[in-house]
């Protein structure tokens, strides 16, 4: 019999991507905010004891960096608070529990990029309200993977590759930070990569329960190639121009400006590349370059437009 995945989440950009992929692993119990709202403690638990799930995927979360700052009670119910309570829930059902987390829980101080072994120290509240996340599902001890990454993006939800096209096409000048360093992921990728594993982990073990347990813990699941917020936005315009024939994508003048000259209500790290070396080596889990991703996604985002 199929396992059971309750995917937590499933109206997002990265929740509709898995709403696809994990159906590799078995019957998936999809649930938007309609259906549950995790900042409420008692739906969690009524929804989690009602569907008896095998493994749930929890990929929904508080990500205004910005807005976080001036609504920190709900951003920490949301990502640091529900996290902890799905876990307990997990736990209690003997459910694995799969949970995304950020490269915005660290500093962004260092020069190389960080391990799973690196010690957290966020620099805004999103960061440490997903950080306290992670530290609730971690203290409860069941079985879990916490899946770190950076940067998504994709052709569905508001990010930062669909905000540059559009913006690309409003505006004569697009001001774009330069000194903010990471690797952006396609949404995509990163649904296909949580697949991959918890195939895996199937096939080694009679248990998906189990196999996770035996691998619990943090795991950094990103593209490769780190860039810059400018650089990226430079690369998906020229992409955009080459599959579209539009140079009128290209009459925007980007401007490379510092983050002191961007004005934002949170800080963010000046560089927060994360290292894949650890999921590689676990389950042999590796994401292509973000570049080798740029058509398909812009592909999507012009099919999306024409169809709206």
């Amino acid at each position: 019999m199929p396992p059971r995945v309750l995917l937590i989440g499933a109206g997002g950009q990265l929740g509709w991507e898995l709403r696809r992929t994990l159906l590799q692993c078995g019957e998936v119990i999809p649930t938007d905010r309609a259906k549950l709202d995790i900042a409420d403690e008692d739906a969690i638990r009524r929804v989690i004891r009602s569907q008896h799930p095998d493994i749930i995927v929890n990929a929904a979360a508080y990500t205004n960096v910005d807005k976080a700052e001036t609504e920190p009670d709900l951003a920490t119910k949301v990502n640091g608070i529900a996290p902890g309570i799905i876990a307990e829930e997990a736990h209690r059902a003997h459910s694995a529990l799969v949970h995304y987390s950020t490269d915005y829980v660290f500093s962004g101080s260092v020069t190389r990029p960080y391990s799973e072994e690196d010690e957290p120290n966020p620099v805004n509240l999103y960061g440490a309200s997903k950080l306290a996340g992670e530290k609730a599902i971690s203290a409860v001890d069941g079985a879990y993977l916490i899946l770190r990454t950076s940067w998504v993006f994709g052709a569905r939800g508001k990010n930062f590759l669909s905000t540059i096209i559009r913006l690309a096409q409003e505006q004569e000048r697009l001001s774009v930070v330069d000194d903010q360093i990471s690797v952006p992921t396609w949404s995509s990728a990163l649904a296909q990569a949580t697949a991959e594993i918890l195939h895996r982990v199937a096939r080694r073990s009679t248990s998906i329960v189990n196999g996770i347990a035996d691998r619990k813990g943090i795991y950094h699941v990103c593209c490769e190639d780190p860039t810059s917020r400018f650089d990226f936005a430079r690369e998906m315009l020229e992409e955009y121009q080459r599959l579209n024939d539009a140079p009128q994508a290209l009459r925007t003048n980007l401007i490379p400006i510092s983050s002191a000259e961007y004005r934002s209500h949170a800080k963010r790290p000046h560089f927060s590349v994360l290292s894949p070396r650890k999921i590689a080596d676990a389950f042999g889990v590796v994401i292509p370059s973000w570049r080798e991703h740029l058509e398909a996604v812009l592909e999507e985002l012009r099919a999306n437009w024409t169809s709206s």
